[in-house]
C-alpha cells in the first residue's frame, strides 16, 4: 500500500479515535470523546445553546462521520473536505482550553498550547486527501 493510499486511512483512524475519545487519557486532551464525555464539555462555550453535554456528543459524531467516509473511495472527498472543515472548527474550542488552563500545571499548559498550530496541519492534511481523491470513484 502505497503512501497516498495509507493517508486517507490514517486520517480516517485519527479522527475515529478522537471521536470515541480512545487516545485521551489525559483529562481535557483531544477531541469530543463519546466514551468519556464529561471531560470535555468544559470546552463548549457557554454562549452555545443547550447542553454541553449535547455539543460534546454531537462533536464526536461530527468526528466519527468524516472517519466512516474517509474509509470508501466513492465518499473520501466529500469526507476529507468535512475533516478540513471540522479542524477549523474546533479551534476555537482549543484556544479557550488554552485560555483556560493558563493557569494549570506546566504540563497541561503546554498541551493545550500545543493543540494551536497543530490544526494547520490537519487541516492541510485533510484538504490533501481531498485532493488526492478528486476524479476518483
Amino acid at each position: 500500500m502505497s503512501r497516498s493510499e495509507r493517508s486517507p486511512l490514517l486520517l480516517a483512524g485519527l479522527l475515529a479515535a478522537a471521536g470515541t475519545a480512545l487516545p485521551h487519557s489525559l483529562k481535557g486532551m483531544g477531541g469530543a470523546p463519546i466514551a468519556v464525555p464529561r471531560q470535555f464539555d468544559h470546552t463548549v462555550p457557554r454562549s452555545l445553546p443547550g447542553s454541553p453535554r449535547t455539543w460534546t456528543y454531537a462533536s464526536g459524531a461530527v468526528e466519527l462521520a468524516p472517519a466512516a467516509g474517509l474509509a470508501s473511495p466513492r465518499t473520501r472527498r466529500t469526507a476529507a473536505l468535512a475533516a478540513a472543515a471540522f479542524f477549523a472548527g474546533v479551534f476555537p474550542a482549543n484556544v479557550k482550553t488554552a485560555v483556560d488552563w493558563r493557569h494549570r500545571p506546566a504540563p497541561q499548559k503546554a498541551a493545550a498550547l500545543g493543540r494551536l498550530p497543530l490544526q494547520v496541519p490537519l487541516v492541510l492534511w485533510a484538504r490533501g486527501v481531498a485532493k488526492g481523491a478528486e476524479g476518483r470513484s
